[in-house]
């Protein structure tokens, strides 16, 4: 049973907690698969320094190894491997989900898919929405003080000012973009959200098609850097652009244009290649600004690597070595590409190999702001890492749900045909158990699941089911699956 806190507790605090001095130490950790972690730190900066400007960027459907520090080599990156050299680049991070709604939901509350709100991407009924009982990251920093804004893709519904679900009621004073799901897919839309009004957007003589959103969300994360660089009050700026996924559209995909490579495939790489110039150019507007080291920066993207549209991750080698894709519950469906930066709290170059959820960002954020984090999620908080001192706790368990209506040919192929059932998948220091029910009804009885296990740490790629050869472990995984589920979100009021 979840224990729950008060929303009063969390969203108002003490005085004290609003005037925390900042941090005084950089840290580099290194962890094996196992959690296990040990820090070098740096000769502190024993200047007091205000609570941390915090900007969040999450790209959409960018795969674990579509970047160059993570191995890339036909896409260039160099915005976004800039950022991993001079910070902090984690190897085992994971998404919460392997597809987009769970996976934010997730990511923005602090609770694994077995206890969250929203379980799975819209089937054929309207967008499910998060409400009055979830509490964000968002919510957790503007009571501690912070200015807050989202740009980009929320991905909940419904598509209305003034409910519980729209990202105003959700923590943010400021919302441009997308609200539900599926309109995000539509890179030229005719309207945008602009905080609870429907904006309708004009044709310029540049874009027949219609106005591209990425350069609009690009223009307004640049202007809420530049208004509140010189404020008292720090800001927490989410970052959700829908690039790169499909359909794979990009205003000048020129720099791939004579490439051999399909349409879709050039428009992919210069997607990502957008992904690297708003990174870039946020960072160079926070130099510009003289936040640069007031700031933390994190990185990272919702699942791994899509292949609708005709787009293929297996020419971009866009999970490495690992097995799945977007929708699977393998490597590939969710590690993703997770990357810290903080010039004067983390020392350039660091690594971990921290098993990393994304469900650990609300505890961060907190920490890192000077908030405490609501009762009984199930992140844990990674500042350690980021210039706060102390070494992070390792996870007990890191559990993912899976239910989608769509499979498409890669992912069911890695799948081996089961890309339609439901699948939960749990890891526990090197040992990583995949099961698939029957159909789609996760109350089956254990004889009908296909189960399988994988040691992580000898076999990354997820090849050789070893299930048959420990059955003790099997079956105590098994258990804790079992017990990661709740069949209601817990009342977080």
């Amino acid at each position: 049973m979840h224990a729950t806190s008060s929303r009063r507790q969390i969203l108002t605090g003490s005085a004290a907690a609003l005037g925390l001095a900042g941090f005084t130490a950089a840290v580099t950790a290194l962890a094996d698969d196992t959690g296990a972690t040990t820090a070098r730190t740096s000769a502190p900066d024993l200047k007091p320094r205000r609570r941390p400007h915090l900007v969040v960027i999450v790209a959409d459907d960018l795969g674990s190894g579509e970047l160059g520090a993570y191995g890339q080599r036909l896409i260039s990156t160099p915005r976004m491997d800039e950022l991993a050299a001079g910070g902090l680049r984690f190897t085992h991070a994971y998404a919460a989900a392997p597809v987009c709604a769970p996976s934010r939901c997730s990511m923005l509350t602090g609770l694994h898919s077995g206890h969250a709100a929203v379980r799975s991407n819209p089937f054929h009924a309207g967008q499910a929405p998060l409400g009055d009982g979830d509490t964000t990251f968002a919510e957790v920093l503007r009571g501690r003080g912070y200015r807050t804004a989202c740009i980009g893709k929320w991905g909940f519904g419904p598509e209305l000012p003034d409910q519980a679900s729209h990202p105003n009621r959700r923590g943010f004073d400021e919302f441009y973009g997308y609200i539900g799901h599926g309109r995000a897919h539509d890179y030229y839309p005719e309207s945008l959200w602009d905080n609870g009004r429907r904006t309708v957007l004009t044709a310029n003589a540049h874009e027949a098609r219609g106005t591209y959103a990425p350069e609009l969300f690009r223009r307004r994360a640049l202007d809420f850097v530049s208004r509140n660089a010189s404020g008292d009050a720090p800001f927490l700026l989410y970052v959700a652009p829908n690039v790169p996924h499909a359909p794979s559209r990009a205003v000048e995909p020129a720099e791939y244009a004579r490439r051999l490579w399909s349409p879709a495939n050039k428009g992919h790489a210069a997607q990502v290649g957008q992904l690297d110039t708003l990174v870039g150019d946020l960072v160079d507007r926070l130099r510009a600004e003289g936040l640069e080291r007031d700031t933390v920066l994190l990185l990272t993207s919702d699942n791994g690597p899509h292949e609708e549209g005709g787009a293929d991750p297996d020419q971009f080698r866009a999970t490495g070595d690992l097995r799945g894709y977007k929708r699977n519950l393998y490597e590939g469906g969710i590690r993703v590409p997770l990357i810290a930066w903080a010039p004067g709290r983390i020392e350039p170059g660091a690594v971990s190999h921290r098993p990393t959820p994304l469900t650990d960002l609300l505890p961060t954020l907190a920490e890192l702001g000077g908030a405490d984090a609501p009762d009984g999620i199930d992140g844990l908080s990674v500042a350690g890492l980021m210039g706060a001192g102390g070494r992070p706790e390792a996870h007990r368990y890191l559990y993912w749900f899976r239910n989608d209506p769509h499979a498409t040919p890669r992912a069911q192929a890695a799948d081996r045909g089961r890309g339609l059932r439901v699948c939960e998948a749990l890891r526990q220091g090197e040992w990583k158990l995949v099961r698939f029910a029957p159909g789609r009804d996760r109350t089956a009885p254990d004889h009908l699941w296909d189960v399988e296990l994988y040691n992580l740490r000898k076999d990354p790629g997820e090849r050789h089911d070893v299930a048959g050869r420990h059955p003790r472990i099997v079956a105590g995984m098994l258990r804790q699956l079992k017990d990661a589920w709740t069949d209601r979100p817990p009342v977080r009021v």
